[in-house]
């Protein structure tokens, strides 16, 4: 396989930055969805960890991206 051209950095370039506009998008929602469920507590309490869990992992999955774009806009 031969080197990396500068047009696929690019292209990789824009699709993570798409990506992580997507993830930024899904974190915030489930924030919402969290801080609606707070808000009506004791209502829906039960709900409490699935909703959490979402938050969680859609915050996880947005640090990897921006760690990823961040890495990929300033190699060392």
């Amino acid at each position: 396989m031969g080197p990396i051209s500068g047009k696929e950095i690019m292209s990789d370039l824009e699709e993570l930055k798409k990506r992580v506009r997507k993830l930024q998008s899904r974190a915030g929602n489930a924030k919402m969805e969290l801080h609606d469920l707070a808000e009506d507590l004791p209502v829906n309490w039960s709900e409490i960890m699935a909703v959490a869990k979402k938050t969680f992992q859609a915050f996880v999955e947005l640090d990897a991206a921006k760690r990823e774009l961040a890495a990929l806009e300033n190699p060392t």
